[in-house]
């Protein structure tokens, strides 16, 4: 370094955040002390617009060349200060920040000892300031196309935006037709629409839309790259059906001879063939034969032949069609996989396992939906002795808000589906006996709390409890619960119980973590990169978050996601560039000894060993991709030979920072 160190210290009152606890002012005072600082100020917010205004003044009239501020995590704010001293002139990466609220003045409540932590934190970040380097940003070409993970309505509105918007978009779906959980709902809450009839044109518009690639009964394989341009590798099932051919007619169903599959769509309610459409708006709306059920693709035969491919006039079916790999370059992906529902199973005393007439929420949904398996006719019972039952019971927060199955969080769609099927319970039996049993109820958005009145005034009585057990008795099951509101055991009759289960993190979201390094919160839904100020970001750069995938939501905010998602990841495709991280790793190659352990140890595949010629020899070293690399530091701490580090977090920057923390002498 050439120059000579003029450091400018700024402390933040972050209003009283920091200052109720830390003496900002003896702060700003021990700092003029130390070597190499020029000034040291206070202000009440450092991150509004006159504190920035307040630096960038001082590095233009004061010659500043390094700066630190000790104000929050440098998580919120140094995007912010490394804007202000780039319009100042001063390299971006000429800034050191001193965290001295999240990591002193909200952990500690005695004054003298947390001014005295701080004392030593802004004088580290001094110490590690005089040894920075200026860094500069590289920027790469970004491929104009998204790749879509998900065909639910999430993935289908991010990829409607994107299209619209005039760049391709590559959706992938898992199942044989889009439309995802929206698909198998009756109604909406709280608004009572038609779901198939919201969901429907948009499934339309997403197939026939010139700029979307719909890969659907696919799966991703395989992603590698980097911000605008990952390459993808997707296998697209064999359906051993020709969609070219295939007019959707229907006769190779009826005439198949395995009918008695349990229908992935009708939540098992419902039967369908080895060969089916999985509804009857499926888009798109061409036939698939499950290959884990077919007499000719398990047995080798299916009679003299398969039925199905002599009925076929289209002569569509063919049971020698094999998987295809599709390669392709996408700029930014969407991840929007979805969610599963809480096996109720895990809670054995409610009896989903041991009755038939205890049932989920979501097999309750295909009972009462026009489309399901009794074409809306809410029936108990077997053959000819179904009925109608008249006494009901709902059970909220199965799977939610409960420990014993390790999900402690609020699933914040279940008060409300539940109301809307008491609803719709009354509207096909309207002398029903409906009752819900509820810890609390959680009516939080636009029109929820109206149509929970709404449901009450029908008649639907709600009663406080938990219940402890399910268990039959004669031709009845009973509920046994205490009502916490009177503190009255109960032990309740019913025909049917509906169990409300939550929603869960799909069980495919390990291996979407390992495709794209993703990580996952303590619930094990995807993690976002921060919870308010990027909520559809995530820690790998250029992949988003849409809708469940992220954590529990209705259908309004499942777009709204789904919209945020769509414009984050247009923003570099528009541009054309992406900025790749300043922060990265670099190799001293001189030193290397090309043990391969940084390899290994790297988490997002950044670092690979390539042959070079030193002195006339070929020998093995570490080479970093800088496109790859998030400066996490994992190889530089794997490194035997020191021969990796971290720009910005050299040894010699860090070390003398160290020994300040530490409280020894600073040389």
């Amino acid at each position: 370094m050439t120059e000579k160190p003029k450091i400018g210290v700024y402390v933040c009152h972050c209003g009283i955040n920091i200052a109720s606890t830390v003496d900002v002012e003896e702060i700003a005072r021990y700092a003029e002390e130390i070597p190499g600082v020029v000034v040291s100020k206070t202000y009440p917010y450092v991150c509004s617009d006159p504190g920035q205004v307040l630096i960038r003044e001082d590095i233009e009239n004061q010659g500043l060349n390094r700066i630190v501020v000790a104000s929050c995590s440098p998580r919120m704010h140094e995007p912010t200060f490394r804007k202000t001293l780039k319009e100042a002139g001063l390299n971006p990466y000429y800034l050191e920040m001193a965290n001295i609220r999240e990591q002193c003045s909200w952990v500690h409540s005695d004054s003298e000892e947390a001014t005295g932590k701080a004392k030593k934190m802004v004088a580290g970040a001094v110490a590690k300031a005089r040894l920075l380097e200026p860094l500069e940003e590289k920027e790469v070409e970004a491929e104009p196309s998204a790749l879509v993970i998900g065909a639910g309505i999430a993935g289908i509105q991010a990829a409607l935006d994107i299209a619209d918007a005039g760049f391709q978009v590559y959706l992938v779906e898992q199942t044989p037709s889009v439309g995802g959980r929206m698909a198998q709902l009756d109604k909406t809450f709280p608004t009572l629409d038609c779901s198939a009839c919201i969901l429907t044109p948009k499934m339309v518009d997403v197939a026939s839309h010139p700029n979307i690639e719909l890969m659907t009964y696919a799966e991703v394989e395989e992603i590698n790259g980097f911000i605008g341009n990952f390459d993808v590798k997707v296998r697209k099932k064999a359906r051993y059906v020709d969609v070219d051919k295939c007019t959707g007619c229907g006769d190779c169903a009826k005439e198949c001879r395995v009918q008695r599959v349990p229908s992935e769509y009708n939540a098992g309610v419902g039967n369908r063939a080895a060969v089916y459409l999985p509804f009857p708006q499926a888009v798109p709306a061409k036939f698939t034969i499950d290959p884990e059920k077919c007499l000719y693709l398990t047995k080798g035969k299916c009679g003299k032949s398969p039925k199905c491919e002599e009925v076929c006039q289209a002569g569509a079916i063919n049971f020698e069609q094999e998987d295809e790999i599709v390669e392709f370059r996408a700029g930014t992906i969407i991840v929007a996989t979805g969610f599963d529902i809480f096996d109720a199973s895990r809670r054995p005393e409610l009896g989903y396992q041991d009755y038939d007439n205890v049932i989920n929420a979501l097999e309750m949904e295909r009972l009462v939906s026009a489309s399901g398996p009794t074409e809306g006719k809410l029936l108990i019972g077997k053959g000819e002795d179904q009925k109608e039952p008249k006494d009901i019971a709902f059970i909220k927060c199965v799977g939610s808000r409960d420990e014993t199955v390790g999900n402690e969080y609020c699933s914040r769609v279940c008060c409300m589906y539940t109301a809307k099927l008491a609803h719709l319970v009354k509207e096909k039996i309207p002398d029903a006996r409906v009752t819900i049993y509820y810890m609390d109820v959680r009516a939080f958005g636009k029109g929820f709390e109206e149509f929970y009145d709404r449901v009450r005034r029908e008649g639907v009585r709600y009663v406080r409890g938990n219940p402890s057990e399910i268990y039959q008795q004669g031709d009845k099951l009973v509920v046994k619960v205490e009502d916490t509101l009177t503190a009255t055991p109960r032990e309740d009759e019913m025909d049917l119980v509906v169990l409300a289960v939550g929603l869960e993190p799909r069980l495919e979201t390990k291996q979407i973590t390992d495709l794209l390094r993703l990580s996952q919160s303590s619930d094990q839904f995807l993690m976002e990169a921060h919870p308010k100020l990027r909520p559809v970001d995530t820690s790998s750069d250029g992949v988003f978050l849409a809708g469940c995938c992220q954590g529990p939501k209705d259908i309004p905010d499942t777009v709204a996601q789904a919209k945020g998602a769509a414009s984050s990841a247009l923003m570099p495709l528009s541009k054309g560039m992406v900025k790749v991280e300043a922060q990265v790793s670099e190799v001293d190659e001189s030193i290397c000894r090309g043990c391969g352990y940084c390899v290994e140890v790297c988490p997002y595949g950044a670092i690979e060993l390539e042959e070079v010629n030193q002195m006339g020899h070929m020998v093995q070293v570490a080479k970093v991709n800088e496109a790859l690399c998030k400066g996490c530091g994992a190889c530089v701490a794997a490194c035997f030979s020191g021969a990796v580090q971290a720009k910005s977090f050299r040894d010699r920057q860090i070390l003398p920072q160290i020994a300040v923390l530490g409280g020894l002498k600073d040389e």
